[in-house]
C-alpha cells in the first residue's frame, strides 16, 4: 500500500515539474527574440514592446512554415518595363550529380542544311566518326627545301589515311602517302554553329570519370609519358596535371589527349595499331573546324586543343606531309594575345609552341618565324626572379639561343661587291657575335645555384664505361636549360665569323660543351627531356672526332627511340656522313690520326679553356651536294603565314573571327 503511495505521489510530482515548465514560444515576435525575452504573442504588439516602447517587429516563424510581414513592401507599376524571363534551372542542374536526370529532353530543332554536292560527306558506321579532308597551306619551297624522310619525329609507323569515297571510316596499312596533301578543307555551312553529329561525351553535362578501360589507358599514357615532356617548360604542368581533368567536360580537349595517348601506345608497342589514334585526332580536328566557324566560341579552348593537335602531327609518321594544326596552333595563339608575359594555360602554349619552332630552326637552319624580340621576355639579369622558379631563367635563355639561331641562318653565302661594304658587313656580324657570346656568357653567371650541375665526374671517376663525363642536374627545366645553353655555345662556336672552326680557340670550345652536352644525355633518365635532347645531342655529335665518342652517341638515339619513341634514325646516316663514316680512306686516315689519343680529351667544365692535349683537328667539311639538304637562311616557311591576319591564313573557309577574346593578363590555367 506504501509502495502505491509513492509512486502516485512521483506521477504527480513529474506533472507538476512539467507544467511549471515555460512553454516555449514558437510564433513571438524577433524583437523578444533579440533580448532573449519570452514573448505573449501579442497582436498587433506584444506586452514587452509596448512597456519598453520598442517596435514589435515580425518575421519568419521558427518553423519554416510561414512568412508574415509586418508593412508588405510596394510594388512600383511595371508598365514602362520590359521584362523577359530566361530558365537557367537545367544549367544550374547540371552542376549536380544526376540532376539533368530529373528534367525532360529538350525537342532538338534540325535546320535544314542545303545539299552541297561538292562538300565531303561524314557518315558513322558503328560509332565510328569519318575522317575530315584536309590540307595544309601549299609551300612549294618547303618541298624543294626539305628532304621530307629527315625531319625529326615518332618511329615510321607504315599508314594510309582513309579513302572519302568509301562509305566507311577504315584504315588499313600501306606505305602511301597522307590524303591530307592533297586535298583542301571542304567548305562548311555559314548558317549553323551547331553540332548535330552524335557526341562522345556531352559538353553541357559532367561526365565523371572515364570508365573505359581503353579510354582509362590512353588517357594514362598521355599524362605519363606525352605530357611529361610538354611540361618541361611549364611549373604547373597543365598538360600532365590541370588540363585532363578539364577535358572530361570538354569532347574536343578530351579526344586530343586521347589522341595522342594512342598514337604514343602505337609507336611503342606494335601490338596497337593507329586506327584509334586516327579517329580520336579526326573527332578533334572536326569539332575544332566547327568551333572555328561561331564566333561566340571559348577561344582558349579552341587554341589549347589546336596545340595538342599540333603535338599529334609531330608524332605522326610525316610531320611535313600532316600540317593541319602547326600554323593553325600559332595563329590561334596569336588570336589570343600569348606571349611570354601571359600566366595559366596561355603561358603553357605559348613556349610549347616556340619550343617546338625553336628545336625545328636549330634543325633546318630557319629563322624564327615569331621575332623573339615581340615575345616580351624579361632580359634584366638584375631584376631577381622567385626562388625554385627556374622556368624564368630557361625562358631567357631560349630567347638568346633563338638570336642565336636567327644569326646562324643568315650567315652570308655571298660576298659583298666592295671590299669596303664587305669589311662593314663583316664587322657588324662581329659585334653581333660578341653580343650573343656575352649574352649568354652573363646568363650562366647569373643564374641560380639550383640551375647547376649537383655532380661532375669525368669519364676515369665513373664505372658506367662512358666516354663522356657525368652531369648531374636534379630539375628537368634545369636539363632542359643545360642542354640550350650548351647548344647555344656549340652554335657560336660554329658561326665566328673572323675564327675558323679548326682554331684552337673555337675548337676548344666546341669540345668543351658537345663533351658536357652528351655527358647530360648519356646519364639522364628523365624522359621528360627527349624532346631536346635529341636536337642538342645531334648538334654536339656534330662536334665530335672521337669514334669511340661516335658510336656512344649513335647507341644514345638508338636507347632514345626505343625509351620514348622518337624516331631517330635518320640521324645515323647524317651524323656517318659528316664524321666521314661512308668514306673508308678518309676513316682509315682518322683511325691513324687517333692512335696517340686513344683515351678521350677530358673535357674542361667552367674553366679557362685549356689547348694542350687537344684531339686532332678535324677536316673541313666537304661541301654540300646541289639540292642535297635545305635552303639556308630562309624564315620558317611553315609558321610564315601562321597569322589569320595574312591573305592566306590557315583554316581557310572555316575561320570566323571571335566576339570576344580573353582578357590580359590571364589567371588560372582557364
Amino acid at each position: 500500500m506504501a509502495t502505491n503511495d509513492a509512486t502516485g505521489g512521483t506521477a504527480a510530482g513529474e506533472n507538476t515539474s512539467a507544467a511549471a515548465r515555460p512553454k516555449r514560444v514558437r510564433t513571438g515576435c524577433l524583437t523578444c527574440r533579440e533580448r532573449h525575452l519570452k514573448c505573449d504573442e501579442g497582436l498587433p504588439d506584444c506586452q514587452n514592446c509596448r512597456k519598453s516602447s520598442r517596435p514589435c517587429k515580425r518575421g519568419v516563424r521558427l518553423n519554416f512554415i510561414d512568412t508574415q510581414v509586418k508593412s508588405p513592401p510596394i510594388t512600383p507599376p511595371t508598365q514602362e518595363w520590359d521584362i523577359t524571363f530566361q530558365d537557367e534551372s537545367r544549367e544550374i542542374a547540371s552542376e549536380y550529380r544526376g540532376g539533368l536526370g530529373r528534367y525532360a529532353a529538350l525537342p532538338v530543332e534540325v535546320e535544314e542544311v542545303p545539299d552541297i554536292k561538292d562538300e565531303a560527306l561524314y557518315q558513322f558506321s558503328s560509332g565510328v566518326m569519318n575522317t575530315p579532308t584536309l590540307a595544309h597551306q601549299q609551300l612549294p619551297s618547303l618541298q624543294q627545301s626539305i628532304p621530307v624522310g629527315n625531319v625529326e619525329s615518332y618511329p615510321a609507323v607504315s599508314q594510309r589515311m582513309p579513302d572519302n569515297s568509301r562509305e566507311q571510316h577504315r584504315h588499313s596499312s600501306s606505305n602511301t602517302d597522307s590524303t591530307f596533301t592533297s586535298q583542301t578543307i571542304p567548305p562548311a555551312p555559314s548558317s549553323t554553329y551547331t553540332n548535330n553529329k552524335q557526341t562522345l561525351t556531352p559538353p553541357s553535362e559532367d561526365r565523371g570519370p572515364l570508365d573505359s578501360p581503353e579510354e582509362l589507358l590512353f588517357m594514362q599514357v598521355f599524362v605519363e609519358e606525352v605530357g611529361l615532356w610538354m611540361d618541361s617548360l611549364d611549373p604547373y604542368k597543365h598538360f600532365s596535371r590541370l588540363l585532363p581533368s578539364d577535358s572530361l567536360n570538354e569532347p574536343m580537349l578530351l579526344n586530343a589527349f586521347l589522341a595522342c595517348g594512342a598514337r604514343h601506345l602505337s609507336l611503342v608497342n606494335p601490338v596497337y595499331s593507329e586506327d584509334k589514334a586516327l579517329h580520336y585526332y579526326d573527332d578533334a580536328t572536326t569539332r575544332l573546324l566547327e568551333a572555328l566557324q561561331n564566333p561566340n566560341r571559348n577561344t582558349v579552348m579552341c587554341a589549347t586543343t589546336a596545340v595538342i593537335l599540333n603535338v599529334y602531327e609531330i608524332m605522326s609518321e610525316r610531320p611535313l606531309q600532316r600540317m593541319n594544326h602547326i600554323a593553325g596552333a600559332r595563329a590561334l595563339i596569336k588570336e589570343c594575345r600569348w606571349t611570354a608575359r601571359s600566366t595559366g594555360v596561355g603561358a603553357a602554349c605559348f613556349w610549347l609552341n616556340v619550343g617546338m619552332e625553336l628545336l625545328s630552326c636549330i634543325r633546318f637552319n630557319w629563322q624564327v618565324a615569331w621575332d623573339p624580340d615581340l615575345w616580351g621576355v624579361d632580359m634584366d639579369f638584375s631584376k631577381e626572379i622567385e626562388y625554385g622558379c627556374e622556368e624564368g631563367w630557361t625562358y631567357r635563355l631560349m630567347y638568346i639561343v633563338a638570336k642565336i639561331a636567327n644569326f646562324r641562318s643568315t650567315v652570308p653565302r655571298q660576298a659583298e661587291s666592295s671590299q669596303h661594304a664587305e669589311q662593314v658587313r663583316l664587322q657588324n656580324r662581329f659585334n653581333d657575335w660578341n653580343r650573343l657570346k656575352d649574352w649568354i656568357d652573363s646568363w650562366n653567371s647569373n643564374v641560380p645555384r639550383t640551375m647547376r650541375p649537383m655532380g661532375y665526374l669525368y669519364p676515369h671517376q665513373t664505372t658506367s664505361k662512358s666516354a663522356f663525363p657525368e652531369v648531374w642536374l636534379i630539375k628537368r627545366t634545369t636539363i632542359v636549360a643545360r642542354l640550350f645553353y650548351h647548344t647555344g655555345m656549340c652554335l657560336l662556336a660554329q658561326t665566328h665569323p673572323i675564327m675558323s672552326t679548326r682554331s684552337p680557340e673555337m675548337h676548344d670550345l666546341q669540345q668543351t660543351h658537345a663533351h658536357d652536352l652528351c655527358g647530360i644525355v648519356a646519364h639522364v633518365k628523365d624522359r621528360g627531356v627527349a624532346s631536346v635532347a635529341i636536337r642538342s645531342l645531334a648538334i654536339a655529335a656534330e662536334c665530335l672526332v672521337s669514334r669511340r665518342e661516335q658510336e656512344e652517341v649513335l647507341e644514345i638515339f638508338d636507347r632514345i627511340q626505343k625509351e620514348t619513341g622518337w624516331r631517330t634514325g635518320f640521324l645515323h646516316k647524317e651524323l656517318k656522313e659528316k664524321w666521314g663514316w661512308n668514306n673508308e680512306e678518309q676513316y682509315q686516315q682518322q683511325q691513324q690520326q687517333n692512335v696517340a689519343a686513344s683515351l678521350p680529351v677530358l673535357p674542361v667544365h667552367n674553366f679557362p679553356y685549356q689547348t694542350s692535349n687537344l684531339p686532332p683537328v678535324p677536316p673541313p667539311p666537304a661541301a654540300p651536294k646541289p639540292g642535297a639538304g635545305p635552303r639556308q637562311g630562309i624564315i620558317n616557311p611553315i609558321l610564315r603565314s601562321a597569322d589569320f591576319s595574312a591573305p592566306t591564313h590557315p583554316y581557310q573557309n572555316h575561320y570566323v573571327a571571335p566576339l570576344h577574346l580573353p582578357p590580359q593578363p590571364q589567371y588560372g590555367h582557364f
